[in-house]
């Protein structure tokens, strides 16, 4: 697919410079080095649409509250890119309730920051950011819920600690190195002439559909894993299946597999322990939905693959 990096969270260039990141003391006190802050797994963002992911100098007195050593992100043009939690730092007062749920519309200023300078849940801003910001923003994300999940060794069960400037968890008890996870998870554009099959799961806003999705499962290929989802969620047999794009999702980390599917059949029988319902959408009808103009559906969410897929789809873009 020639578009398959523009989606959201797509590559942006960034030199990961994984050779470096087993001592990066010198590159901490460089004067050029900058590091990006979360709250939480919220970003710290600026500008008017919050759309400039910020850069502080890792001197910064915001620093102070940071929880555990910085995790570095890589080199940019400027120098060197680390990620910072401040997650330890106590706001006044914030909707703990709303933090963790599945959107938090909520911002956080720090005491110590620019006015304008604040904490946005990622989801919220992600489609503003640029391809740079989006990629730094998900990547610490992801390997700051990584630590936080997996401090104990699944060996031994003694505490790990923090090593390789954060791409890695090493036991000091038996010696196990444990490496940051992803999830495989495959989402499925399938499509019958010119319908394509949308679902939608028990406690998503009304109207809300989007493509079909799941995990994939050990000693399974993409194609099979695709195959199996469909007919377990909706019953719709799938025959030739290909991948398109692929997303990296630090909700919390997983790494989505786009691909295309050809139904066999229209008949749907939903699995109610799987999906709420799925149905069949024309390209008439999708169109409409994006327009804002069909009177129940609703389009899946800007910035996620499945939005992605379908406005390609739509625009006889996949190939």
């Amino acid at each position: 697919m020639k578009h398959a990096e523009s989606v959201t969270f797509g590559g942006s260039g960034l030199d990961r410079a994984a050779h470096l990141r087993g001592d990066v003391t010198a590159l901490m006190s460089e004067t050029t080095s900058r590091t990006i802050v979360l709250w939480r797994g919220k970003p710290l963002v600026e500008g008017e649409g919050r759309e400039r992911l910020v850069r502080l100098a890792m001197d910064h007195p915001a620093l102070a509250d940071a929880r555990g050593a910085p995790i570095f992100l890589g080199m940019e043009e400027g120098g060197a890119c680390f990620a910072t939690d401040l997650s330890a730092w106590e706001p006044d007062a914030f909707d703990k309730a709303a933090l963790e749920g599945f959107f938090d519309p909520s911002e956080q200023q720090h005491p110590d920051l620019n006015a304008g300078q604040v904490f946005c849940e990622l989801r919220g801003v992600m489609t503003r950011l640029d391809a740079r910001g989006a990629e730094l923003a998900a990547t610490a994300r992801a390997l700051m819920l990584w630590h936080r999940s997996h401090r104990f060794c699944a060996r031994c069960g003694a505490e790990s600690v923090m090593a390789m400037a954060g791409w890695q968890r090493d036991c000091p008890s038996c010696g196990a190195p444990h490496f940051p996870r992803t999830d495989p998870v495959v989402i499925m554009l399938i499509t019958h002439g010119n319908s394509v099959l949308m679902g939608r799961s028990p406690g998503w806003p009304e109207g809300m559909y989007s493509l079909l999705a799941g995990f994939v499962e050990p000693g399974e290929t993409l194609e099979a894993a695709v195959r199996r989802e469909v007919f377990e969620e909706a019953g719709v047999r799938v025959g030739e299946v290909g991948y398109l794009a692929s997303q990296p999702w630090a909700f919390p980390a997983s790494l989505m597999f786009g691909c295309r599917g050809e139904a066999l059949g229209r008949e749907i029988k939903v699995d109610p322990a799987e999906i709420e319902d799925a149905i069949w959408v024309s390209r008439e009808e999708m169109m409409a939905a994006f327009a804002g103009a069909h009177p129940v559906l609703k389009p899946a969410r800007k910035g996620a693959i499945a939005h992605f897929l379908l406005r390609n789809w739509l625009a006889d873009r996949l190939d």
